[in-house]
């Protein structure tokens, strides 16, 4: 890296580049295009972005619990927690990863729970089919499996995962 990363909140100059990530990383995420990314933004409590020489090159995307969000990972989680933030979704430039950019984020993140008094974080990642690279993410980042469930038709089983926050 040549640069400092900065983060900062998303801003709908960076919804190009946002959906150009999401969409090179779909087989871990789910589709969005500027359309479907405009609804979400307009659900989260938390949207940035890191960027590197002015270039956007990762983004986290959270909703709070309460959120009028029509999500069957995030209506799991809550059923359970009358308080979470809910990862909707990470994504790193895949020419930048190993730069702990998402870590970056996750620390940002975390923060601003703290701030906001949120006991927890919430995400899933695929179990089946497997997606080992997440799992150790966020196991290095404090969460743990609270459960597990099929989704899309039991073709794809999702771990669910909290991080409690002290």
């Amino acid at each position: 890296m040549s640069a400092e990363p900065l983060i900062r909140d998303a801003n709908e100059g960076d919804y190009a580049a946002i959906v150009a990530l999401n969409t090179a990383e779909v087989r871990h995420t789910s589709p969005m295009d500027e359309d479907r990314l405009r609804q979400l933004a307009s659900l989260s409590a938390y949207h940035r972005v890191a960027t590197l020489d002015g270039r956007v090159v990762a983004f986290l995307l959270a909703m709070r619990a309460g959120a009028d969000y029509r999500n069957d990972n995030f209506g799991w989680f809550a059923e359970r927690h009358p308080d979470f933030l809910y990862v909707d979704r990470i994504v790193v430039d895949a020419s930048v990863q190993g730069h702990r950019l998402g870590s970056r984020l996750y620390a940002d993140l975390f923060a601003f729970a703290r701030e906001q008094g949120i006991p927890r974080i919430t995400c899933e990642f695929n179990v089946v089919p497997p997606n080992e690279p997440s799992r150790l993410f966020h196991a290095r980042h404090g969460f743990a499996e609270a459960g597990r469930q099929w989704l899309d038709g039991g073709r794809k089983q999702v771990s669910m995962q909290v991080a409690e926050l002290a």
